[in-house]
């Protein structure tokens, strides 16, 4: 069940960093609309290089004319 907080909770910031676990985020609303999600810095490191990985795999295919399809150990290389 997600933990969705009113930000006005945030005047007790330390209780609300408290809560938020790794797969598990903190929602924060205004007016019952949410606007921010706090997460834990390990699962921001993994989201971050998946939209990395995403991001290269995205740009490789809209980049290639000849729409080849590249080797496996050209394509690491590219990446790094």
């Amino acid at each position: 069940m997600p933990n969705i907080k009113p930000l006005t909770d945030l005047k007790n910031y330390t209780d609300v960093l408290h809560e938020i676990t790794e797969g598990e985020p903190v929602f924060l609303t205004d007016n019952g609309r949410g606007i921010y999600a706090i997460i834990d810095i390990n699962e921001y490191e993994t989201l971050s290089a998946a939209y990395q990985l995403m991001s290269s795999i995205a740009k490789g295919k809209l980049t290639s004319p000849e729409k080849k399809i590249a080797r496996r150990d050209d394509a690491e290389k590219e990446i790094r």
